[in-house]
């Protein structure tokens, strides 16, 4: 049977998965180093698992990307803060590898089909997934496609008023204090001088987060107004996050949307992924599979 790829290209590490959905994949991972070596160890990864047998494959990557097919820079990644990858044509070194047709996008966008097809958005037509983790991204689904434009969301670098108290200029390469330089991990870690997993429960750091965070939501609903919000990544795992992050969704939207689902069914409004942290890889899988159904 022809089996489907995928790689979920992260800041920090890259993950690579063969399969067709959620119950036969097969996954790999590694950390995200200089571009040649770790695009050599997927290649690696998918000669010695699939071979012969691989029919497509799909890459969800870090951003920002260039996902316009006329352009001489398709396939690349971009602006990157990641700067060994600035430029990098990561689908033309893998379809060069591999001799089998490379789909490719954003990894939240990949991530948030995956949620469509098998996880926590399989009921809306519409969602946001958002991950918080070494970078922040956004992906936008409207009737279950992708959202691109003249590039793709950027969530990540949306402007959010820094609260008063916090005096901190953020961590940013391009713009400072974006939601990415306020509330990313790294932002957490040079802010309180240590990683978010070592802070505990009653630091200040979770009401700051928590308030960054619910305003970028809020902006998300007021203009995308999508049916469901995933909320991922590394920072997300902390238990006591999400709860707060929607009580602050709740007091700022302050009743100006009378939708259920805004007020007393928040908790079902916004949810954390129901793939875990296979959201991104199986993205990259879909996207594989829906090459060879379009042929």
């Amino acid at each position: 049977m022809a089996l489907f790829g995928g790689i979920e290209a992260g800041g920090t590490k890259f993950v690579c998965g063969i399969g067709n959905g959620p119950d036969t994949l097969e996954v790999a991972s590694f950390p995200t180093g200089e571009p040649a070596e770790s695009l050599r160890q997927a290649i690696t990864f998918f000669r010695d698992t699939a071979g012969r047998r691989l029919a497509a494959l799909g890459i969800a990557s870090f951003g920002p990307i260039d996902l316009e097919r006329t352009s001489p820079t398709y396939g690349h990644i971009t602006t990157t803060p990641k700067t060994a990858w600035r430029d990098v044509d990561i689908v033309g070194t893998l379809t060069g590898a591999l001799g089998v047709p490379v789909a490719f996008e954003t990894d939240v966008n990949a991530a948030a089909l995956a949620e469509a097809k098998w996880g926590a958005a399989r009921d809306v037509e519409d969602c946001v997934y958002m991950t918080v983790g070494t970078g922040i991204g956004g992906g936008v689904l409207v009737n279950r496609r992708p959202v691109h434009g003249l590039l793709h969301p950027e969530i990540g670098h949306l402007r959010i008023p820094q609260l008063r108290e916090d005096p901190f200029s953020g961590s940013c390469a391009f713009h400072g204090n974006c939601l990415e330089g306020l509330a990313s991990g790294p932002a957490l870690t040079a802010r309180w001088g240590c990683p978010p997993e070592r802070l505990p429960d009653d630091h200040p750091a979770w009401e700051f987060e928590a308030h960054y965070l619910a305003i970028a939501l809020v902006n998300l609903i007021f203009s995308v107004s999508p049916h469901r919000i995933i909320l991922g990544g590394g920072v997300m795992q902390h238990h006591a996050l999400l709860p707060l992050i929607r009580r602050k969704v709740v007091s700022l939207l302050n009743g100006y949307i009378a939708k259920p689902r805004l007020n007393e069914a928040i908790d079902s409004y916004i949810v954390p992924p129901q793939l875990g942290r296979h959201s991104g890889v199986l993205g990259a899988i879909l996207l594989a599979s829906a090459l060879t159904d379009a042929h």
